[in-house]
């Protein structure tokens, strides 16, 4: 099987309008990806909303993908439980769709201690069938591990082949754990939103796993990178920030709200808890997103904000 790199949007879960999941509006989003030249994708992940998921919701998803992806890109699995069987039963049901493999946050309750850490990821490996991307994130989603202890629990158990690195300083981490990791590691990606994308990809990262809103964008950037041409992606990661600093505090929110605005979702409606947009911040978003219009070329703004 072939290293996983690139660009993996993580889906968010999109609602209709009476709180249902909207599998039809999921499956554009995969469509969507898959325009944008995305080299994969992860669900349900954070920014999946996965916490606010039925078991039932989260496999039926997963199903529905699987059978829509039909081999075309990379499926990471979003796989994390609190309790490690159940991880791995995720896992399976990702397998059984064609995930590649199964990213996994540790419950965050192991905190620093590595021996839980390696407990738990090495009762998760005992029944996953696909490789495992370690996935860390600080607290209180994460324990935010040290570089040396994130590659600690990697090299004690083999099955873990990928780390998933959010924990800041992200790019100093990447560094950190890809020399400690001596190249027993098929991969290190940046998550945070890819707002640390340029850093990430200097310091030798795999890829990125941002949410989707902008994956076109983001691609864009990546291929940039790779073909040396800097000051394209230098240029490209510019433009992005203004959304994704207010991503940062509107999270899902933000990005359905701007999936909204290209088309791509019917519905900016969220389960997650966190900051509501209020109508200022509304009317912000609206003047961000149309000052970036230029860039989303393949599905343009329809309409601002709301």
């Amino acid at each position: 099987m072939s290293k996983l790199k690139g660009v993996f949007p993580v889906l968010p879960t999109p609602f209709d309008a009476k709180g249902a999941v909207d599998e039809a509006s999921l499956l554009r989003l995969l469509e969507f990806a898959i325009e944008s030249g995305a080299d994969g994708f992860v669900y349900p992940g954070m920014a999946s909303e996965v916490e606010t998921l039925s078991p039932e919701e989260r496999k039926a998803a997963v199903v529905a993908l699987g059978k829509a992806l039909r081999g075309r890109i990379k499926f990471v699995v979003g796989a994390s439980a609190a309790d490690p069987d159940e991880a791995a039963a995720r896992a399976r049901e990702g397998a059984e769709a064609g995930a590649s493999a199964a990213m996994i946050m540790a419950p965050a309750k192991a905190g620093q201690d590595v021996a839980a850490h390696i407990a738990f990821y090495a009762q998760v490996a005992k029944n996953c069938p696909i490789p495992i991307m370690l996935q860390n994130a600080p607290a209180p989603n994460g324990a935010g591990l040290k570089p040396e202890a994130v590659v600690q629990v990697a090299l004690a158990v083999p099955t873990v082949r990928y780390v998933k690195e959010e924990t800041l300083p992200c790019g100093q981490h990447v560094t950190k754990i890809l020399a400690a990791a001596a190249g027993k590691l098929d991969g290190v990606f940046g998550g945070a939103g890819a707002r640390y994308l340029i850093d990430e990809l200097v310091r030798g990262a795999a890829g990125t796993m941002p949410a989707i809103e902008m994956a076109d964008v983001h691609v864009d950037i990546v291929r940039a990178f790779e073909k040396g041409d800097t000051k394209k992606a230098r240029y490209l990661y510019s433009r992005t920030l203004p959304l994704l600093l207010f991503q940062q505090t509107f999270r899902v929110r933000m990005t359905k709200t701007v999936l909204q605005a290209r088309g791509l979702v019917g519905s900016n409606a969220s389960r997650a808890a966190g900051p509501v947009p209020d109508a200022g911040d509304n009317v912000e978003l609206a003047a961000l997103i149309a000052e970036a219009a230029d860039l989303f070329n393949r599905h343009p703004v329809r309409e601002a904000a709301q």
